[in-house]
């Protein structure tokens, strides 16, 4: 097969949208986090609540996948998920992730570090309930989540078998082993691209009850 890009040190591009300055940021970063996010949000970015959500097993193997976001207060960011997926497994032996915001358009980073805990029954069912039905189906049947399956064709029969069965069924029940977890951070990064690849770099930490803001190098 021939190589279709010989050089990728060749392939660059020179960042020149914004800055990122001291005096100009929130003092508290999920403030920060909503300003940026809701300038993603009216600039219609492709779903700018999309993310990476990077955890680790109990050897320390890494794992990252994109998953949705599905809250974001003062008490941590909300993902939904099957318990037994491979981020589930990875969860219940070690409950620290970090997530990543990244907006090409607006060449902005947000890192987003913490421990993650599971979002009450109650509120994953309410959750659950305002998704569209086929997606309720979906999540029962694609279980175990990650788990090796012979064709798209079963994974279809499966979908519509379940579809059939409880069509006379006004509302699903939630899947035990679905729901929601909340990471709650201790520790942001906001990066802005800047020419010269002397980016932007601000970071949170939490200490105590407060959170101490400073600048890293590029």
């Amino acid at each position: 097969m021939t190589d279709l890009i010989k050089d990728l040190s060749e392939l660059r591009l020179n960042y020149q949208k914004g800055e990122l300055l001291e005096d100009q940021v929130k003092l508290d970063p999920h403030e920060q986090f909503l300003l940026w996010f809701n300038h993603a949000l009216a600039a219609q970015l492709h779903e700018p609540y999309a993310m990476s959500l990077a955890t680790a097993n109990a050897q320390g193997r890494p794992h990252v996948r994109t998953v949705l976001l599905r809250g974001a207060t003062q008490h941590g960011y909300a993902f939904y998920t099957n318990y037994d997926s491979q981020k589930g497994m990875d969860l219940e032996v070690n409950p620290y992730a970090e997530l990543l915001f990244y907006w090409q358009e607006q060449e902005r980073q947000i890192r987003v570090s913490g421990r993650v805990v599971k979002i009450s029954e109650e509120e994953s069912t309410d959750y659950y309930h305002k998704r569209p039905r086929d997606s309720q189906i979906a999540a029962h049947v694609s279980t175990p989540q990650s788990g090796v399956i012979a064709s798209r064709d079963e994974l279809q029969q499966r979908f519509w078998d379940y579809h059939d069965t409880m069509a006379n069924q006004e509302q699903l029940d939630k899947p035990e082993f679905w729901g929601g977890y909340r990471l709650v951070p201790d520790y942001y990064e906001f990066w802005q691209g800047r020419p010269n690849r002397l980016h932007d770099r601000l970071s949170y930490t939490r200490t105590d009850d407060a959170w101490t803001l400073q600048r890293l190098m590029p």
